[in-house]
């Protein structure tokens, strides 16, 4: 069983795949080739699962930071005879620059560590377990490191140090004397490839410059938000490019699977893929970090991966794999014990099957955003989103499982409906570019209609809110939308005392906001840290900036020591829960930040 918090791991990145590092020098994570690769290491959900250590054996004082503008990881180890510095880095391409990030990645890990003051023992402890654990590898010395075998992947260390094989896995320790520098690289290629060539000390060295310099030179280009938390809303700019597949531009939901969203409980989900449902609002966050290439690309990408005839009755799926796949079929792992012993742990994710009619707004929206305006549009993205208008006017009266993938009864849920408003009202604008004029009044029509069904059955005039679904009393975190997609004007008053009882009644004693109070699995879960900028943005919105700033700062106290946000956050302890990094809570904030920017320079106008 895994113990160790989720908020002590740090993220490295090389647009293709993703690893894990703790604050004493393990890797506890690590997907090659792919973010949903099989893990080679896991310990991160099981304590069997695999790692690779590099730290000192006497470890005292111990401090990391991002080298500046890059997710290059440095670990600074103090200890009674002397200082550590460890740099960790999945290895970008050779000289990649500026957009290019990720386009030619190696798929090699490296790590340096340096004796910068007296001397420092160093420990290392190399256990790899691929495929999630199952594989136990031949592990055989060759000139520069050790290769291992079993599985898909050989695996190659290249190592300075002579390491002790036991088994599966290897041990090595050496003195560390200031001024010199130990590097080392863990490459993972195909099966057939029998005589792999370990990475001299040069190679490495160069391959980690390169990646530093690549990183840097990306955020040079994305400097583009200029207002309060400018840091953070670059950081989190950095860490959604670290979540996108550059061959596609897919940008996955987390680095991880089946981190739960309560400590022992059920809800442990694999986010290694893409949704629709974060579209929009991924691209406003992308948009606001100057980040238009990406942005383009990723609507690319969902257009194509989405691409499907609707007029056959087909639902549009909510989600897909970062290479565009449809089957996501789930299945258990059943030897891993999970983090702190939540299982079951998961890969795939059935929730690709279910209906969601939110995702034809979120698919519009995005479009809205992204596709230049006015001018006509490809023939064949016209017509898919012709189609995807014509399906949310279609089926927005049904019940589905909404945005929260609830695995119980399909509901007539509000968020739902307000997404398929949302689609046709963007639909409506976009009619020239779309060459539809012709679908305009229909459109109209069943837009009035949704509007008219919100009114009605969502809006309860006893309880002052919009529900989280018609003919229910239930308050959902998700009705802060209302404002924030332009369904009704943000000094509403029925807006303003749905923002206000969310902020009331389903916040935290920290101020966090929980996404609902009951749910099918009678599980309690932790606050959302994505409903709680969320909520920062739709005080903005209405009027409440000082409040909006205090939400805001509330929700940041939860990043991480290099600022890394966590999905959840524990409503008693405030421990990080759930996948992790979570590209949503990301997302979050840099729409939150914006919106109070834009807040506060509309206050200051008017005076």
């Amino acid at each position: 069983m895994s113990t160790r918090p989720i908020s002590d791991h740090a993220l490295l990145s090389d647009c293709r795949s993703a690893a894990l590092v703790t604050t004493d020098g393990s890797v506890d994570w690590l997907c090659l080739p792919r973010f949903d690769s099989p893990a080679i290491f896991a310990r991160l959900l099981d304590e069997d699962a695999g790692h690779w250590v590099i730290r000192p054996t006497d470890v005292g004082d111990i401090s990391r930071r991002y080298v500046e503008d890059t997710l290059v990881l440095e670990t600074t180890f103090r200890t009674a005879t002397g200082t550590a510095v460890l740099r960790d880095a999945l290895a970008l391409g050779r000289r990649e620059r500026g957009h290019a990030l990720g386009t030619a990645s190696p798929g090699t890990l490296l790590r340096q560590i340096t004796c910068t003051e007296g001397q420092v023992d160093i420990e290392i402890s190399y256990a790899p377990r691929p495929e999630f654990g199952l594989v136990h590898p031949l592990l055989s010395a060759v000139r520069g490191g050790l290769v291992a075998y079993g599985g898909a992947h050989v695996l190659l260390l290249s190592s300075p140090v002579e390491l002790r094989v036991s088994g599966s896995t290897a041990h090595g320790r050496i003195p560390l004397p200031a001024g010199r520098r130990l590097g080392f690289a863990l490459h993972a290629g195909p099966m057939w490839e029998t005589a792999p060539v370990s990475w001299r000390a040069g190679r490495i060295r160069r391959r980690m410059s390169d990646t530093v310099e690549g990183w840097r030179s990306w955020s040079k280009l994305h400097r583009g938000y200029a207002g309060p938390w400018q840091d953070e809303v670059g950081h989190s700019g950095r860490v959604l490019r670290a979540l996108t597949y550059a061959p596609t531009g897919a940008i996955v939901a987390a680095a991880t699977t089946s981190l739960p969203e309560t400590v022992g409980g059920k809800r442990n989900w694999d986010y290694r893929y893409t949704w629709v449902r974060d579209a929009s609002f991924t691209l406003q966050a992308l948009a606001t970090a100057a980040c238009e290439k990406e942005k383009n690309r990723f609507f690319d990408f969902l257009a194509r991966a989405a691409a499907t005839q609707l007029d056959r009755g087909v639902d549009l799926q909510i989600m897909y794999g970062i290479g565009g796949e449809r089957d996501l079929s789930e299945r258990l792992l059943p030897h891993l014990t999970g983090w702190r012993d939540s299982s079951p742990v998961r890969i795939g994710n059935d929730a690709w099957r279910q209906r969601q009619l939110d995702v034809y707004g979120e698919l519009l929206d995005a479009a809205h955003q992204t596709l230049p305006p006015g001018e006509p549009l490809a023939p064949a993205t016209a017509t898919f989103l012709i189609q995807a208008a014509e399906t949310a006017a279609q089926r927005w009266s049904r019940p589905d499982q909404g945005i929260w993938e609830r695995r119980g009864p399909s509901r007539h849920f509000l968020h739902s409906k307000l997404m398929c408003w949302v689609a046709l009202d963007r639909a409506i604008a976009m009619a020239p570019a779309l060459r539809a004029e012709e679908r305009l009044s229909h459109w109209q029509q069943e837009r009035d209609r949704i509007r008219q069904a919100i009114e009605e059955r969502g809006w309860k005039p006893g309880l002052g809110v919009f529900t989280q679904a018609f003919d229910n009393d239930d308050l959902d975190a998700s009705a802060l939308m209302l404002p924030i997609v332009g369904f009704l004007p943000p000094h509403d008053p029925r807006v303003q005392s749905t923002v206000l009882a969310i902020a009331t009644h389903l916040t935290d004693r920290e101020g966090l906001v929980r996404r609902y109070l009951t749910d099918e699995l009678q599980e309690e879960e932790g606050s959302f840290l994505l409903c709680t900028f969320w909520l920062a943005q739709a005080l903005a919105v209405t009027g409440h900036t000082t409040r909006a700033r205090g939400v805001f700062q509330a929700a940041l106290t939860h990043a991480n020591d290099v600022g890394l946000l966590a999905e959840e956050t524990d409503s008693v302890t405030a421990e990080a829960l759930g996948n992790f990094p979570q590209a949503f809570s990301h997302i979050g904030l840099i729409n939150a930040a914006r919106a109070i920017r834009d807040a506060e320079r509309r206050t200051t106008h008017v005076q």
